[in-house]
This record gives C-alpha cells, structure tokens and sequence, in this order.
C-alpha cells in the first residue's frame, strides 16, 4: 500500500487539493441563482477541481528510464 501511495503521491495530493479548491471555490463564489452546471452545487464543484488538480499535477511526474 504504501509503495502505491509514493508512486502515485503527486497525484493523491493533486486530488486533495483540487477537491478543497472546488468547495472553497463553490463557497465563496459559486452561483447565484442555481443555473451554472458545475458551480451550482458542491459536489459537482469538489469533483471538478479534484479532476482539474489530478490532471494539473499530474503533468509534472517524471516518467522512469527503461533500461
């Protein structure tokens, strides 16, 4: 378990901090009057920023050298 979370750290914490990212942003900005698709509730802001956290941070892992 703990060799699958060093190999996958960088996206783990990219994930989590998508995630906080999302809500804070749902929280303090959000929408107004409910028709924004992704803004309009918290779970569908949280899982958004966790997609663009993962995506964001996974682009910096280095891919290993085969030998």
């Amino acid at each position: 378990m703990s060799m699958l979370l060093r190999k996958y750290k960088l996206e783990i914490i990219g994930i989590l901090l998508g995630t906080i990212a999302g809500y804070l942003y749902w929280k303090f900005v959000g929408c107004v009057n409910g028709t924004c698709k992704i803004t309009s509730k918290p779970l569908n802001s949280s899982l958004y920023g966790a997609l663009m956290g993962f995506l964001v941070l996974s682009m910096f892992k280095k891919e290993e050298k085969i030998k």
